[in-house]
């Protein structure tokens, strides 16, 4: 499972010298896991600098508990509660807010430094030889070029040509080369495509692909960090009200990196794990294909690093919704309209704009979910926003005039909301979803038979969480080695 990112023991001691060498020099200090699921014994002078510039010292702001206003660290994760002015329904709908993470705005750094870190200080990563490849549909193509650039490593983003003018711009704002950047062919559901690309750069020992849709160590972190933030939220609340409860955890599937947080929760509180997809993409729902706007929840195929069989629910939700949604929240005229003629409080108003479109897709599924169950007041529905708005403002802008007036937007994709393309998982359904992963992975990708089926079992994925303190201890040391800490 080497290729998986799940080594725990040195493989090329020269790798392992060179990379010491560069981080000496860099300045490079690794945080732990643990460090990075709870920063508060962390020294903040060790995230001091510009958490916007690409410096070493960000590596200790991937983390959950940045705080926007100025700079420091929160005690708990910083959050929206949405009201049922907003999404009409009782239950308390709770985004956990991804554009509080360093340099990209978006919580894909996580996945980005949890896939490299174990490969740095196992030897398999030589930053003096090797490019990190990273292939993506958005978010994370931006996550690993900025984690590769300070941990003193060069990074390539490979992600189809259609994605958003804000990520190209910032990508190349970022490389070391414009040939760094890699377009592929289409959109958000053309993840092939991207993966024929890396097939071919691998033909160069000097590339190594970081391929989120299968690196478990992307799986791991969000289990521990996001899991752990996410269930911080919830105590926070919990101690407000004692009588809520936590009823699901909703997130797009995208790579399956931030849906390891429902296994996380639901060992903690019995909460149900809602898998979302685009409708114009149903792959999980089912078995279906197509293209959508709904930018970071690349698709068409089932993630290595899924573990769909310990999910509860699989619901679609449209990208017209999204699209309108982004245009309501993020305009004058819509918010005024949230404002003067739904009653939405105008501090919740103006937090809107940290919601991007995955996370506009998460809010609506949560919906649906509160619906579908006849969720109450004590029924708190938790999900994450993974960037916010400012990612599509050009994309915005050739929506304006696409859906009408604000009260049509606000009728037709928060009023009308139902639990319309909305399955409970049965053991035939979750290993229908699972069974169509052999294709991607066995088939097209080499997976060994017994390494894809051995993840049915739930006590493989316990197993799995071994590995970390066995990384941790690797970590420091590393850090040890280059003297630095």
């Amino acid at each position: 499972m080497r290729s998986l990112g799940l080594e725990r023991s040195l493989v090329d001691a020269a790798a392992y010298d060179h990379a010491v060498k560069r981080c000496r020099e860099e300045g490079v200090v690794l945080p732990t896991f643990a460090e990075v699921t709870d920063p508060s014994a962390v020294d903040p002078a060790l995230a001091a600098g510009d958490r916007d510039g690409a410096d070493a010292r960000n590596l200790f702001r991937v983390h959950w508990y940045n705080r926007q206003a100025d700079d420091g660290r929160a005690a708990v994760a910083e959050h929206i509660v949405l009201p049922p002015a907003l999404t009409g329904v009782e239950a308390p709908i709770v985004a956990l807010l991804g554009n509080r993470f360093p340099m990209i705005g978006s919580h894909k750094v996580l996945a980005a430094y949890a896939c490299l870190a174990p490969r740095i200080v196992t030897g398999q990563f030589d930053p003096s030889v090797h490019r990190a490849v990273w292939p993506s549909t958005g978010n994370y193509a931006r996550g690993g070029v900025a984690i590769s650039r300070i941990m003193g490593c060069r990074g390539i983003a490979v992600l189809p040509e259609n994605m958003s003018l804000a990520r190209f711009a910032w990508l190349e704002s970022w490389v070391t080369d414009p040939s760094d950047i890699i377009r592929t062919p289409g959109s958000e559901s053309n993840v092939k495509e991207i993966y024929d690309a890396c097939a071919e750069l691998e033909q160069d020992p000097a590339n190594v692909i970081f391929n989120q849709f299968c690196e478990f160590p992307n799986h791991l972190l969000h289990y521990l960090a996001t899991g752990r933030a996410l269930a911080g939220v919830f105590d926070a609340l919990h101690a407000h009200d004692g009588g809520l409860r936590l009823h699901s955890f909703v997130s797009a599937s995208g790579s399956a990196g931030t849906i390891g947080a429902g296994d996380y929760l639901k060992e903690r509180y019995g909460s149900c794990t809602v898998a979302v997809e685009a409708l114009e993409c149903p792959t999980l729902l089912y078995n279906g294909y197509g293209e959508h706007n709904i930018q970071g929840i690349g698709d068409k195929h089932v993630p290595l690093i899924h573990n769909v069989m310990n999910n509860d629910v699989v619901t679609a939700v449209s990208d017209r919704s999204t699209d309108a949604l982004d245009v309501l929240f993020n305009t004058a005229a819509g918010r005024e309209h949230l404002v003067r003629e739904a009653g939405v409080d105008a501090g919740v108003v103006d937090q809107l704009g940290d919601l991007g479109l995955s996370s506009l897709c998460n809010l609506v599924a949560a919906i649906k979910v509160a619906k579908h169950f006849d969720l109450g007041p004590e029924d708190a529905v938790l999900t994450v926003a993974t960037d916010g708005a400012s990612m599509y403002d050009a994309e915005r802008s050739d929506n304006l005039e696409r859906f009408g007036p604000p009260v049509a937007i606000f009728a037709e994709h928060l009023r009308a909301v139902t639990d319309d393309h909305f399955l409970e998982l049965t053991d035939v359904d979750r290993n229908r979803i699972f069974n169509l992963g052999y294709y991607t992975w066995v088939e097209q990708q080499g997976v060994s038979l017994a390494d894809f089926d051995a993840r049915r079992d739930q006590r493989w994925w316990g197993e799995l969480r071994a590995i970390v303190p066995a990384w941790d201890d690797m970590i420091r040391e590393f850090n040890g080695r280059t003297g630095l800490r």
